[in-house]
C-alpha cells in the first residue's frame, strides 16, 4: 500500500473485530493502469470488501467509458437466454458447477463472445431446418386426411341435373339425397350441366382450425346466399405447430359450388379464415397415385426429421455442459465493467481513479488483491492504494456468519445502525429467543419446534446446495439458528411454567400438604403430603375433597391404601378421612411452578399474577439495558452533553417510577403474608403514590407493607420519587436547548473557534476514536451544534418531542410488555382446550382394543392441530410480538438505525442469485 494518509490516533487495537460495534471503515483512493485495471477489480470480486463510489454521477449509462464493453455483456446475456430457454424446453438438466469459474481475462472474453454467437448460428439454423421440416411433414399430413375426406366426400355423393334451387348448408352429415337438384334453372347457364343433362359442380377442399369452423360455416351462408354445399370432418389426430410446439385440432373440409363467380367467393373466404387450400384430382386413378407418393414422402421426411433432431438435442446436451459456466462469467465480467464505469480518468487517459470504503483490518487482503490482479495484467506500474480522510458519513459494516447473520437480519429490517454505535444485534441473540420463549413456554412444543431447526441445521449443506426459488422456505431456511434457539429457550420456559401439553408434572413432589381429621382420637391431627399422594381424577379443586360423611373406617388395609400409599380420588373420596386445609410445608418447590397448582380453584388468579408481574419485570429491565446502552455510546463518543441533559434524567425517570415498581413485585414474591388478603396490590399502590393517598393500616396484618415497616416511611420515599421524576420532564425539556444557546453565543463571540472541549471532542474525535468518527459524531449531534441549517427553534422542538415520546413511551413501552403474559396464557389455554378436546377423549377409553383404536384415531387430528395451530399460527404469532417488542422498546432507547449500509462490490452474492434461477 502506497504511504496515504491515515487518521491520528487510530491505533492498531481498534482493529480488531467486534460485533459489539461495527467495523472500523476507512476511505481509500485507488489508482489502475488502464491495462490492470480489470484484473484488479476482478480479484477484488472475488475478495468483496471494497464499496466503490460512483465518481461519476453526472453522466448517464450511455455516456461512460465502458459502455461498449457492458453492451456486448448484455448480448452475451441475450444468447445465454437464448440457450437456456431451448434446453429448458427439452427438459435437459444443465450440468451442476463443481466449482465457480473465475473472472475471464480480457482475452478469454472475445472468444466466449464466438463461442457463444456460434452457438446460437448454428441453434437457429437447426431450429430454422426443423421448423422447416415439420411445416412441410404437416402439410403432408393434412394432404393425406384431406385426401381420404375428399375420398369419402365424392364418393358419397352423387349429381344429378336439376336446379340451383334449394341447395345449401347443412351442419349435419348430409346423403346423397340432400344434394339431389331439381329441374335446371334458367339461371344455369347451359355449360353447367353435363351431356347426360346432369349438373357439373366444382368443389374446393382444405384444412382449417376447428375452432374457426363455426364462424367460417355462417360466412359462407351469408357470402353466398346459400349456393354453396359444406362438408366437413374434425381429424382426430392432434398437430403440432412447428414453431411454438403447441398443439392444434384442425378439421377438413369440402366445400361444392357451381360457377366462377362463387369460386371467388369461396376462396376469398378461405383466404380471410387462413384455411390451407388443397388441390385435389378429379378421379380415382389420379387420386390413388397421389396418395401413394404421398405416402413414399412422408416416410422420407419423417426419417430426415429424426435425424434433425437427434441432431438438434446433441447439439442442446454440449452446450448444457458450459452453459452455467459461461453464464457466470458473462455475469463477472459485466459486474467488472460496470464498476469501472464509476471511476474517473486522470488527464493522460493511462490511469483510472477510484475511491471506495473499506474495513481498516482488511486493508492487507485488500492490498494482496490488488498485487495479484496487476501481477495478472503483466503491467509494470503497480496499483497504487491510499487512505483518505473525510467528513462524509461512513458506511456500517457488521461482519456476521452463519448463526448471526439471521440476528442481524432483525436488526437490519429495523434500520442500519449508525457508524460505530452499539450493535442491538449481539443481544438479540439471547433476548429475542427468550422473549419468544416467555409467550410460547411449553416443554413439549419446544421439542417439537427444535427438532425440526436441528434438520435444517444438519441437512444445511445439502440444503445450501439445492437452493432454490421458493421464498417461504428460504426466509425459514435462513431463520434455522434463530428458531432452534426459540425452541431451546421454550423448552426452559416450559419447564419453568412446568407445563408439558399443557400438563403438568411432578418431578421434585408438591410442596403442599393436606391435613385428615379421623372420628377416634387415635388418628387426629394426622397429615400426609401430597408428594406422597397421588391425586385421581381430574377435578380442579381441593373443594370437592372437603364435604365428607359417612366416616366408616379407616387404616392400611383400607381399599384407597396401596402398598402403605395414600390414593385420594377427587371424585369419589373414601369415606374414612375428612380434609380439613391444605398449607405448605415450610419448602418451596425447586424449580418452576408446583404442580398442585394445576388443580387448584385459583390456578388462574395465580397464573395470571405470576405471568403478568413476570412480563412486567422483563420489560422493565429490558428497557434499562437499553438506557445503559445509550450511555456506552455516549461515552464512546465523547457526547459528555447528551450524558448529562438525556442519559441521567432519562434513567432518574424511570428508575424513580418503574424502578420502584420493579422492586416492590420483586419484593412482594419474597415475601410471606400471614393473612393472604393482607398482600397489598402494586397497581393500588402505584396509582395511590401518584395521588398522594395512602391507605390505613390493616390489624392483623403483618407485614403491612411490602417494603416498608410504617406508613410514614412509606410517604415520604414516595414523594421524593414522585418529585424526581417530575423533576426530571423539565430536565429534560430545557437543559440541553439552553446548553446549546449558550454555546452558539460563546461560538459567535469567538467566530470559528471550538464549542466547547466535550462538543470538540465528540464532533472531531480523538486518540480513542475510529478512523473518520467525525463525520458520524456530527450526524449523531446535529441537533447539538446549532448550525445554520438548525436553528434554535428547531432544537426546542426536537427536543420536546423527544421529551414527550420518552416520558409517555416509558408508560406505553412498560404497558406494551403485558403482551408477554397475554400471549402466554393464551397459548396455555389453547394447548389445554386441544389436550381435552381431542386427545383425552382416547385417553380415556380403558377398554383394550377399543381404547387403543380410538387413541390413533384422536392422535392424529391432535398432532394436527398442534402442528397448524400451536407451533405455526401462535408461533408466528410470538414471533412477530417479540420482533416488536425489540424494534420499538428495546431499540428505541439507544438505537438510530439511520446509518447507511456498506455494500462492497462482490461476485458471491450475484452468482448464486443466478445459481440459484438456473436450478429452478
Amino acid at each position: 500500500m502506497g504511504n496515504g494518509i491515515g487518521y491520528p490516533g487510530c491505533s492498531s487495537n481498534e482493529e480488531h473485530n467486534s460485533l459489539f460495534r461495527s467495523e472500523k471503515m476507512t476511505l481509500c483512493q485507488l489508482f489502475l493502469q488502464s491495462e490492470a485495471a480489470y484484473t484488479v477489480i476482478a480479484e477484488l470480486g472475488e475478495l468483496g470488501l471494497l464499496q466503490f463510489k460512483d465518481l461519476n454521477p453526472d453522466l448517464s449509462a450511455f455516456q461512460r467509458k465502458f459502455v461498449n464493453e457492458v453492451r456486448q455483456c448484455e448480448e452475451m446475456e441475450r444468447i445465454l437466454r437464448f440457450l437456456e430457454g431451448e434446453i429448458k424446453k427439452e427438459k435437459i438438466k444443465p450440468v451442476g458447477l463443481e466449482q465457480i469459474p473465475a473472472a475471464p481475462l480480457p482475452k478469454e472474453i472475445r472468444d466466449i463472445q464466438d463461442e457463444l454467437g456460434k452457438l446460437e448460428g448454428d441453434l437457429k439454423d437447426v431450429n430454422a431446418n426443423r421448423n422447416q421440416l415439420k411445416s412441410n411433414y404437416l402439410e403432408l399430413m393434412e394432404l393425406q386426411v384431406v385426401l381420404k375426406a375428399s375420398e369419402h366426400f365424392l364418393e358419397e355423393t352423387t349429381f344429378h341435373g336439376a336446379s340451383a334451387a334449394g341447395s345449401g348448408i347443412a351442419k349435419r352429415e348430409p346423403t346423397a339425397g340432400d344434394i339431389e337438384m331439381g329441374e335446371k334453372s334458367e339461371t344455369v347457364p347451359a355449360t353447367s350441366f353435363g351431356a347426360d343433362g346432369s349438373m357439373r359442380l366444382n368443389f374446393l377442399t382444405g384444412t382449417l382450425p376447428t375452432e374457426k369452423l363455426n364462424g367460417f360455416e355462417r360466412m359462407l351462408w351469408f357470402a353466398c346466399r346459400g349456393n354453396v354445399y359444406l362438408r366437413y370432418t374434425e381429424i382426430a389426430e392432434t398437430f403440432e405447430e412447428p414453431t411454438t410446439g403447441d398443439p392444434i385440432r384442425k378439421s377438413v373440409f369440402c366445400v361444392f359450388f357451381q360457377g366462377d363467380k362463387l369460386k371467388q367467393k369461396v376462396s376469398k373466404i378461405c383466404e380471410g379464415f387462413r384455411c390451407n387450400i388443397y388441390t385435389i384430382p378429379k378421379t380415382v386413378e389420379e387420386r390413388t397415385r397421389m396418395s401413394q407418393e404421398l405416402a413414399q414422402r412422408v416416410g422420407d421426411i419423417h426419417v430426415v426429421l429424426e435425424k434433425t433432431e437427434d441432431h438438434r438435442k446433441r447439439l442442446l446436451v454440449n452446450t448444457s455442459k458450459d452453459v452455467r459456466s459461461l453464464a457466470v462469467k458473462v455475469l463477472k465480467t459485466k459486474a467488472i465493467y460496470h464498476t469501472l464505469n464509476m471511476f474517473n480518468m486522470d488527464v493522460t487517459q493511462k490511469c483510472l481513479i477510484a475511491e471506495c470504503w473499506a474495513p481498516v483490518r482488511d486493508l492487507e487482503k485488500v492490498n494482496q488483491a490488488i498485487t495479484e490482479g496487476t501481477s495478472k495484467s503483466n503491467s509494470e506500474v503497480p496499483s497504487v492504494l491510499n487512505r483518505l480522510t473525510t467528513n462524509e458519513t461512513i458506511p456500517t459494516f457488521n461482519r456476521t456468519n452463519k448463526f448471526t447473520k439471521a440476528f442481524q437480519s432483525i436488526v437490519d429490517a429495523y434500520g442500519i445502525g449508525r457508524y460505530q454505535e452499539v450493535n442491538p444485534a449481539i443481544f438479540t441473540i439471547i433476548t429475542f429467543p427468550f422473549i419468544f420463549a416467555i409467550m410460547f413456554g411449553d416443554c413439549a412444543h419446544g421439542v417439537v419446534m427444535s427438532c425440526f431447526a436441528l434438520w435444517m441445521v444438519i441437512k444445511e449443506k445439502k440444503f445450501l446446495k439445492n437452493k432454490g426459488s421458493n421464498e417461504i422456505w428460504n426466509m425459514i431456511f435462513g431463520g434455522r439458528y434463530i428458531i432452534l434457539l426459540m425452541g431451546l429457550f421454550s423448552i426452559y420456559t416450559g419447564f419453568i411454567y412446568n407445563d408439558f401439553f399443557s400438563k403438568s408434572v411432578n418431578l421434585f413432589g408438591s410442596s403442599w400438604r393436606v391435613t385428615k381429621y379421623y372420628p377416634d382420637a387415635s388418628h387426629h391431627g394426622n397429615s400426609t403430603d401430597l408428594a406422597n399422594t397421588t391425586l385421581v381424577g381430574n377435578s380442579t379443586t381441593f373443594e370437592n375433597i372437603t364435604d365428607l360423611s359417612n366416616t366408616t373406617g379407616h387404616g392400611s388395609d383400607h381399599p384407597y391404601y396401596i402398598n402403605g400409599h395414600l390414593y385420594i380420588d377427587l371424585h369419589h373420596v373414601p369415606a374414612f378421612t375428612h380434609l380439613q386445609s391444605y398449607n405448605r410445608t415450610g419448602t418451596v418447590y425447586p424449580i418452576g411452578v408446583d404442580p398442585i397448582w394445576m388443580i387448584a380453584s385459583n390456578k388462574i388468579t395465580f397464573i395470571n399474577s405470576y405471568k403478568m408481574k413476570m412480563s412486567i419485570a422483563v420489560g422493565i429491565i429490558q428497557m434499562l439495558f437499553g438506557l445503559i446502552l445509550s450511555f456506552l455510546n455516549h461515552c464512546y463518543f465523547r457526547s459528555w452533553k447528551s450524558i448529562f441533559c438525556e442519559f441521567i434524567p432519562e434513567m432518574i425517570f424511570i428508575l424513580s417510577i418503574f424502578g420502584y415498581m420493579l422492586l416492590l413485585i420483586v419484593l412482594k414474591w419474597l415475601t410471606v403474608f400471614n393473612i393472604t388478603s393482607c398482600a397489598p396490590s402494586i397497581l393500588v399502590g402505584f396509582i395511590n403514590m401518584f395521588l398522594f393517598s395512602y391507605p390505613a393500616e390493616i390489624p392483623d396484618c403483618n407485614p403491612q407493607f411490602v417494603l416498608f415497616n410504617d406508613l410514614a416511611t412509606m410517604k415520604m420515599v414516595q414523594t421524593i420519587l414522585v418529585g424526581a421524576a417530575g423533576i426530571c420532564i423539565p430536565w429534560l425539556l430545557i437543559v440541553k436547548p439552553v446548553v446549546i444557546g449558550i454555546q452558539r453565543c460563546f461560538s459567535n463571540k469567538n467566530g470559528a473557534a471550538p464549542l466547547n472541549e466535550d462538543d470538540n471532542a465528540a464532533l472531531h474525535g480523538n486518540g480513542h476514536h475510529p478512523a473518520g468518527v467525525e463525520a458520524q459524531m456530527s450526524q449523531t449531534d446535529e441537533e447539538d451544534v446549532g448550525t445554520e441549517e438548525h436553528g434554535m427553534g428547531e432544537v426546542i422542538v426536537h427536543q420536546c418531542i423527544h421529551t414527550i415520546e420518552y416520558c409517555l413511551g416509558c408508560v406505553s413501552n412498560t404497558a406494551s410488555y403485558l403482551r408477554l403474559w397475554a400471549l402466554s396464557l393464551a397459548h396455555a389455554q389453547l394447548s389445554e382446550v386441544l389436550w381435552n378436546m381431542v386427545l383425552k377423549t382416547g385417553l380415556t377409553m380403558n377398554s383394550g382394543f377399543t381404547g387403543a383404536a380410538m387413541l390413533s384415531i384422536t392422535f392424529a387430528p391432535f398432532a394436527c392441530l398442534t402442528v397448524a395451530v400451536l407451533l405455526m399460527m401462535e408461533g408466528l404469532s410470538a414471533f412477530l410480538h417479540a420482533l416488536r417488542l425489540h424494534w420499538v422498546e428495546f431499540n428505541s432507547k439507544f438505537f438510530y438505525g439511520d446509518g447507511v449500509k456498506f455494500l462492497p462490490f462482490t461476485f458471491k452474492e450475484a452468482t448464486a442469485a443466478r445459481l440459484t434461477a438456473d436450478s429452478d
